[in-house]
């Protein structure tokens, strides 16, 4: 019998990525299971009957909850009456409705930007709520808690096979490109890019000096659905999905990254009059490495240079 599998946010990123990576599994994946892309046009999570009439329509046997209210550094700061209460209310929908409807399993996304912003380095899973996140993105920080509190109920309580992944800063094909509201590295290609439409100097805002570790979307996907394929065999909890410490980069060397796929690394400056956010927030992955010791990553070289290749070639459908 074939499985139905719900994925909410698919229209983004993530969910394009998944798309593009399940014929990797093999036929067997295909032909055993459904997959349903759900995107914000079809319908909206933050409204429990919506959500219902959802469940009720496509009977998902497994859910992967990607569907949020996102946005970049600024985006966090300024908006964060919206950050967090929709966020709260999506996931809410999402996680009340996949034990309503008796979901096998369910992968719900969560963030490292939620992680205490004082704290030792570098953090693991044990160590999410120990302490308030930094105040620029703390009202998304503290939505995003309550979704690894409530699945975790929901698995003391009742037994229910949700899990959560914390994965580092996401980048790849089918990005939100936008300068305001996407994230860091997509901003910045579509920032290089018009300085050099435009024959102007290519500004990053901040320092250049905080430091993130990047997860190509590919790679995620991969991940991803090892984790709902191995039948609680390996992922019972929350795990943080991540490139080593050693493969850190500043925002600065992402800039120069980027700029290089343009040939404009001599236009680059950075504005520091702008907040640099978070100086850092380093991720173990030690528990992933545990489970998934063979898996290898995407060099962010590679990486930034396909992303900035498919910018360029999908202009008329870049989110931006």
């Amino acid at each position: 019998m074939t499985n139905v599998i719900l994925i909410t946010g698919g229209s983004g990123l993530v969910g394009n990525a998944i798309k593009a990576i399940v014929p990797e599994f093999g036929g067997e994946v295909a032909k055993n299971n459904t997959f349903i892309y759900i995107s914000s046009a079809d319908y909206n999570l933050s409204v429990m009957n919506e959500t219902e009439q959802m469940f009720i329509k496509y009977k998902p046997d497994y859910v992967i909850h990607l569907a949020a209210c996102v946005g970049g550094l600024y985006k966090n700061m300024n908006n964060k009456v919206a950050m967090l209460e929709q966020n709260l209310t999506i996931n809410y929908n999402m996680v009340h409705c996949s034990h309503k409807f008796k979901v096998k399993k369910m992968v719900a996304f969560l963030s490292t930007c939620i992680f205490p912003d004082k704290t030792t380095y570098p953090i693991d899973e044990t160590m999410l709520h120990n302490g308030p996140p930094h105040f620029s993105n703390d009202a998304y920080a503290y939505a995003k808690r309550m979704l690894e509190i409530h699945c975790r109920m929901y698995r003391e309580n009742y037994g229910d096979n949700f899990v959560c992944v914390i994965p580092t800063n996401i980048y790849g094909h089918h990005d939100n490109f936008d300068l305001e509201d996407g994230h860091v590295l997509p901003a910045l290609i579509h920032k290089c890019f018009l300085a050099k439409q435009e024959n102007v100097d290519f500004i990053v805002r901040g320092s250049g000096k905080p430091m993130r570790q990047f997860i190509y979307s590919d790679d995620l996907a991969r991940l991803v659905l090892a984790i709902l394929f191995d039948n609680g065999e390996k992922i019972t909890d929350t795990i943080i999905l991540s490139v080593s410490e050693a493969d850190e980069v500043s925002i600065g060397d992402v800039a120069r990254k980027i700029a290089n796929c343009f040939d404009y690394g001599h236009r680059i400056r950075f504005d520091e009059s702008f907040s640099d956010g978070q100086y850092k927030k380093t991720a173990s992955n030690q528990l992933l490495v545990q489970k998934f010791p063979d898996f290898r990553f995407t060099d962010i070289d590679v990486g930034i240079a396909q992303t900035v290749k498919w910018f360029l070639q999908n202009q008329d459908i870049v989110r931006k």
